[in-house]
C-alpha cells in the first residue's frame, strides 16, 4: 500500500496550519501594539490638555498681576476724599486744576499719567449733573491741515469716551477740533510739538 500521497497531503495541511497560527499570532501582536499606541496617544493628549490648561492659568494669573492696581485706588480715593462741588473747580491745588491732557506723536490714546486727571473730571461731572464741559482737540503742525483736524477730533473723542466710561454723561460733553490752528508754542522743535499735541478741558 502506497502512503506517499497521503503523507504529502498531511505535511501540506500541517504546513498551512502552522502558517495560519503564525499569522494569527502576528495579527494578535499587531492588535496589542495598536492598542498600546492608542493608549499612549490618549495619555499624551490628556497631558497636553493639562499642560495647556496650566499654561493658560499661568498666563491669566500673570495678566491679572500686571494690571495696574493703582487705577481703582485712584477712583476710590477721588470719590472718598474730594468734595466735587462748584468750588472744586477753583481750587488751584485740587485734581481739577489740571485742564490739559497731552498726547504722543500721531496718537489719540490717553497716556497713563493723565488717567487720574480724566478720572477726577469724570467724577466731578458725575456728581454735578448740571455741569458741562468742552473738549478742544489740538495737533502739532506736522501733517496736512485736514489730517491734523481729524487727529485733534480723535483726541477729544478719546478723552470724551473715558469721561463717559467713568461716570459722566454724553450730554455733558461737547467736542471740537482745531487741529494745528491754535498752537500754544510757535516753535518748530519737539518741545513745541509736545505741548501742542493736547486736549484742553474747558468748563
Amino acid at each position: 500500500m502506497n502512503l506517499g500521497p497521503h503523507r504529502d497531503k498531511k505535511i501540506m495541511i500541517n504546513s498551512l496550519i502552522s502558517k495560519r497560527e503564525k499569522n494569527m499570532k502576528e495579527d494578535g501582536l499587531k492588535l496589542v501594539l495598536l492598542t498600546i499606541v492608542a493608549i499612549l496617544l490618549a495619555g499624551c493628549g490628556t497631558t497636553g490638555d493639562k499642560q495647556r490648561q496650566q499654561t493658560s492659568s499661568r498666563l491669566e494669573s500673570r495678566t491679572v498681576s500686571r494690571a495696574p492696581a493703582s487705577a481703582p485706588a485712584v477712583s476710590q480715593g477721588l470719590a472718598e476724599d474730594t468734595e466735587f462741588s462748584a468750588a472744586a473747580l477753583d481750587d488751584p491745588e485740587g485734581p481739577l486744576s489740571v485742564r490739559t491732557v497731552y498726547f504722543d506723536y500721531d496718537s489719540s490714546a490717553v497716556r497713563e499719567e493723565f488717567r487720574e486727571t480724566v478720572t477726577a473730571h469724570a467724577s466731578y461731572l458725575a456728581a454735578n449733573a448740571s455741569a458741562s464741559v468742552t473738549l478742544q482737540g489740538h495737533a502739532d503742525e506736522r501733517g496736512t491741515r485736514e489730517y491734523n483736524r481729524a487727529l485733534g477730533e480723535a483726541r477729544a473723542l478719546s478723552v470724551r469716551s473715558q469721561l463717559v466710561l467713568l461716570g459722566a454723561t454724553a450730554e455733558q460733553i461737547k467736542t471740537v477740533s482745531y487741529g494745528e490752528e491754535r498752537p500754544v508754542a510757535e516753535g518748530h522743535d519737539e518741545k513745541s510739538y509736545a505741548v501742542n499735541r493736547r486736549v484742553e478741558i474747558l468748563y
